[in-house]
């Protein structure tokens, strides 16, 4: 999952065997390079998400709309 521009560097880590092998079989991956390239992929568009969904919010949330709870349930 890189980017246009990215390049590849050789990096040398010590990782916790039982994370990639879980890792490996929620993003149903084989290699464990591909793994941390996937994992580290879905970290970075989570916080992309994230952020871009706070962006959409902040106009909203910055008119001063009063909440009411119908419910009665909110404290």
């Amino acid at each position: 999952m890189r980017t246009a521009g990215s390049r590849v560097s050789y990096k040398h880590f010590q990782l916790d065997n039982a994370k990639i092998r879980l890792a490996q079989n929620i993003l149903c991956t084989k290699a464990e390079t591909e793994t941390i390239e996937r994992a580290l992929g879905a970290v970075v568009d989570g916080h992309r998400r994230s952020r871009l969904a706070a962006q959409a919010h902040e106009p909203f949330l910055k008119s001063g709309i009063e909440f009411k709870d119908v419910y009665g349930k909110l404290a």
